[in-house]
């Protein structure tokens, strides 16, 4: 098929994307070989670092995320693939600055490959690294089977919170028990009502019918078994919150982080219309919204659809989300 996409050679897009970026925020971050986003302050960097793996294609995730007060090093793959290894583990030691890192990996097939086969690399150089995994997706497994979730968005406020806690000087040990308390604490759900296609060849992830949406989908086109007819703005916010809330067991008079993250094709006043009536259900129920996103932040291309996020807050993390920050695409 033909694709109706600003792009130039389809071999090139990573490569070109990345230069892009560097480009477009010479004061924050560069691209190295082997497809490495630095963060430009590492270089003086006093303090455990944090670095995070993942394909390209899902923009402004993960690379845009790099700077002061997030990650220090973004290792991108091709599109929608992992990095190999050995430029994970040239990232980590570069990132290494006597302080250890935290490497943060988002549970997907390749990812986690990626992440397991560095982790026994760097053990053997003596490296300090404790390897984080974000897996909130609670369409495709139980709480209880939490190692078979998908992670989703919920990596980059993870991202955000980590990155505060190691710039007030928190150890590794530190750090990496804030980064595992948020990541148990925190619940995705996705809906796409017209899927992805792969900005290389044109394939499409999936197919859904003109009145359908699912409810579940991952962010690859995997199923998730909620398959229905295209809902409002208000009935598809209610199902998805229920959901959340369920999972979590939020209790009236806890508070909790909102995003709505729009996943490639989802205008800002359809997240709002959502957002409007997740506040009003939660409200509701007397869960109070302290922190709150709505945008894109980690997308599928043209995937009409957004996933729903929440996160059980406490005045620590909420403290660390507020903190200041310099990336390209969440700076405060």
């Amino acid at each position: 098929m033909t694709m109706k996409k600003f792009i130039n050679n389809p071999d090139n897009i990573t490569a070109e994307l990345l230069e892009g970026l560097a480009l477009a925020n010479p004061k924050i971050l560069e691209v190295t070989d082997h497809n490495l986003i630095i963060n430009k302050g590492l270089a003086t960097a006093d303090r455990v670092t944090i670095v995070t793996i993942g394909g390209a294609g899902h923009e402004p995730a993960l690379e845009g995320f790099v700077g002061e007060g997030m990650i220090d090093i973004s290792v991108v793959g091709d599109i929608f693939a992992a990095p190999g290894y050995k430029a994970v583990v040239e990232a980590l030691k570069l990132a290494d600055k006597g302080k250890g890192v935290l490497f943060v990996v988002l549970n997907h097939a390749g990812d986690m490959l990626a992440g397991d086969r560095t982790m026994k690399e760097v053990e053997k150089l003596g490296l300090n690294v404790i390897k984080v995994v974000t897996q909130e997706d609670i369409a495709n497994a139980p709480r209880s089977d939490a190692a078979n979730r998908r992670g989703l968005v919920g990596c980059v406020p993870l991202y955000k919170i980590c990155g505060a806690a190691a710039a007030q000087g928190k150890s590794l040990a530190e750090v990496a028990a804030i980064a595992q308390n948020f990541a148990d604490n925190m619940a995705t759900i996705a809906v796409a009502c017209k899927t992805a296609t792969h900005p290389q060849n044109g394939a499409s992830f999936a197919d859904l019918g003109e009145d359908e949406m699912e409810v579940g989908m991952g962010q690859h086109g995997e199923g998730g078994g909620g398959r229905q007819k295209m809902a409002s703005a208000d009935e598809t916010a209610v199902i998805m919150a229920e959901a959340l809330v369920k999972d979590l067991d939020l209790k009236a008079g806890e508070e909790v982080m909102v995003i709505v993250n729009g996943t490639g094709a989802t205008t800002i006043m359809e997240m709002l219309l959502v957002f409007r009536r997740v506040h009003k259900y939660l409200s509701e129920k007397g869960i109070n919204i302290v922190a709150s996103w709505v945008e894109e932040v980690l997308t599928v291309q043209e995937q009409a659809g957004f996933q729903l996020f929440f996160a059980r807050m406490n005045p620590e993390n909420l403290a660390y989300w507020e903190a200041p920050a310099k990336t390209p695409y969440l700076s405060r």
